[in-house]
């Protein structure tokens, strides 16, 4: 198993954000977490990347806890984030930007290798390699984003909700990419408020609601249950 949660309550002062939440992913697995805004999502995502301390539970990695260790050691075990908002550094050239993605590395053959590998997954950013991160488009500043997060050469790759704001043409664009990563061997975990795209995109999936997961099971299904119909796909 890659990553697996167990029992996982995660609490903002008194207020219970997660409750007893068990996930599995395995080796080059693609799953999603779906759900209202407010129902947990993204706390999953940083209860996983040591962002959000579990107050119970369990959460480990290739049968290693991770739970108690810090994002820079998380993110040296493999699992590297794409934050929602993209958070970027604007200041900086979107090659620096790739660049800092790899703070961790230091074999620069490999690290070279990896940022053509990124400029191949993401042509436009090649062209503006020189280009401050302020002046790329919002679509330019996620796949960015995502190339800063591959720059770790991540085992696991989590994503909170890449498509938000963006264009449809730009979110089919990514969502290719994305297709194309996990295709290599990278497993994901997806956080995304569009559930048709998300369910479309994963092979498994879960339903989170006010902190706990309501639903789970491959994401076919998933997409047919009447519950997810109404409540999430807008059918």
């Amino acid at each position: 198993m890659l990553l697996e949660l167990q029992n996982v309550h995660v609490h903002y002062n008194k207020i219970a954000a997660l409750q007893g939440v068990s996930i599995q992913v395995e080796e080059g697995d693609f799953i999603t977490l779906i759900g209202s805004n407010g129902a947990g999502k993204s706390t999953t995502l940083r209860a996983i990347s040591g962002l959000e301390k579990p107050s119970s539970g369990e959460i480990s990695f290739r049968d290693q806890a991770i739970h108690h260790l810090t994002p820079d050691r998380i993110l040296k075990l493999g699992i590297a984030q794409v934050p929602e908002g993209r958070r970027i550094f604007k200041d900086l050239t979107v090659e620096e930007n790739l660049q800092l993605g790899a703070f961790t590395r230091s074999d620069k053959v490999a690290v070279r290798r990896d940022l053509d590998a990124v400029f191949g997954h993401f042509p436009r950013l090649l062209e503006r390699r020189n280009q401050l991160g302020r002046t790329l488009s919002g679509g330019e500043q996620q796949m960015l984003s995502i190339g800063r997060a591959l720059m770790s050469d991540p085992t696991l790759l989590l994503l909170d909700e890449p498509s938000l704001g963006l264009a449809p043409i730009v979110v089919e664009e990514i969502a290719k990419i994305l297709c194309d990563i996990n295709g290599k061997g990278v497993a994901i975990v997806l956080v995304e408020q569009n559930a048709d795209l998300a369910l479309e995109l994963a092979r498994h999936g879960y339903v989170l609601e006010t902190g706990s997961i309501a639903l789970q099971g491959d994401a076919d299904s998933l997409a047919r249950n009447e519950h997810v119909k109404t409540a999430y796909l807008g059918i």
